[in-house]
């Protein structure tokens, strides 16, 4: 705006109205504003970090309590960045830089090979995956992780990989519990009667009708009431797990060697084992040593029964077999017998 004399009028900078713009003090004033202004925009600044970094503090205390971990993968380059969860679930220092073949190392041979499998495929497709594998920590510890990843494109170009990783050694370890709970003896460690009965039927073809052939034998010890009713059932149980071991040791090539009953033992043989009166009599040489428990030594023997499975379903494999270990018994124990279908009743 112009005066009356032609001169450009002076007018105060925005904020510092009433300071006379021709005063000396005019520019202390308005920077004084200036800086009120600056330090409230400071304030709210720090009140943002502050709340950032509180939020990222809980969803890192929050991640660690849960086990998760982000992260993602530039593809181009292949660098990776990790949250604090992902790096201690990997054993590496947090705010380690890295790049993604310093990672692979962590992954057992085969387990690699299913993520590179995997993880291509989920590129091509250009779909998420999702993977439960494990890793081995730079300090040797063996943890499993579930990992969750998305493909982001641009176009139709996969440019980055991104998800959480997830650590489940507990949940692996309470599965594998309940596995074995669920297929194997806990006096013995063999395989139990469930899972015994499922490997036959299957070999039998019950359900795909596909019968694979194989022989089966069954075992029972003799002379182990004797020794569970005289010594009780602490030395009873010793004799069973030495039982078992051995048994194990002698057909260590079986498709499954199980405990299926008190002292009743079971063993599954392939189709392309041609021994099985070589492991009837492994088995009845390795139950006639001593067995030991504490003080006590004691002797038990063996009778094994044998069928071929071909041509049979599971529950006519069984009574086969149990009609040719009668007859073991019936020979005066300590032997084996074939099913004979001319001689024996089912």
């Amino acid at each position: 705006m112009s005066s009356a004399y032609g001169f450009q009028s002076r007018t105060a900078p925005a904020g510092v109205a009433g300071v006379d713009p021709f005063s000396h003090d005019s520019t202390a004033a308005a920077v004084a504003r200036l800086t009120e202004l600056v330090e409230a925009q400071a304030r709210v600044i720090r009140r943002h970090e502050s709340a950032i970094a509180r939020g990222r503090e809980i969803f890192e205390r929050a991640s660690a309590a849960a086990r998760l971990g982000l992260w993602e993968c530039d593809l181009a380059t292949e660098r990776l960045q990790w949250s604090g969860g992902t790096y201690d679930m990997f054993g590496i220092a947090r705010e380690t830089p890295l790049r993604r073949n310093q990672t692979l190392l962590r992954y057992p041979s085969e387990s690699l090979r299913t993520l590179e499998r995997i993880r291509s495929r989920a590129l091509a497709e250009r779909t998420g995956f999702n993977l439960d594998t494990d890793i081995v920590t730079p300090s040797g510890s063996r943890r499993w992780i579930r990992i969750t990843a998305t493909v982001e494109c641009a176009g139709d170009r996969p440019m980055r990989l991104f998800g959480l990783k997830q650590d489940i050694t507990e949940e692996r370890a309470a599965w594998e519990r309940m596995r074995r709970l669920a297929e194997f003896d806990d006096l013995t460690g063999l395989a139990n009667r469930t899972q015994f009965q499922a490997r036959l039927a299957e070999a039998c073809g019950d359900d795909s009708g596909v019968n694979a052939g194989g022989t089966l034998l069954l075992v029972d010890l003799d002379g182990f009431k004797d020794v569970n009713d005289s010594l009780g059932h602490t030395a009873g149980d010793e004799c069973l797990k030495q039982a078992a071991q051995r048994l194990a040791a002698a057909c260590d090539r079986a498709s499954i060697v199980a405990r299926i009953g008190g002292d009743e033992f079971a063993v599954l043989l392939a189709a392309s084992d041609a021994a099985p009166v070589l492991y009837a009599r492994q088995i009845i040489a390795a139950m006639k040593r001593p067995i030991r428990c504490g003080a006590h030594r004691f002797q038990v023997g063996a009778s094994v029964g044998l069928a071929a499975i071909r041509g049979c379903r599971s529950a006519d494999a069984f009574k086969r077999a149990d009609a040719a270990l009668y007859a073991a018994k019936a020979a005066g124990r300590n032997t084996f017998r074939w099913f004979d279908p001319a001689t024996m009743r089912l």
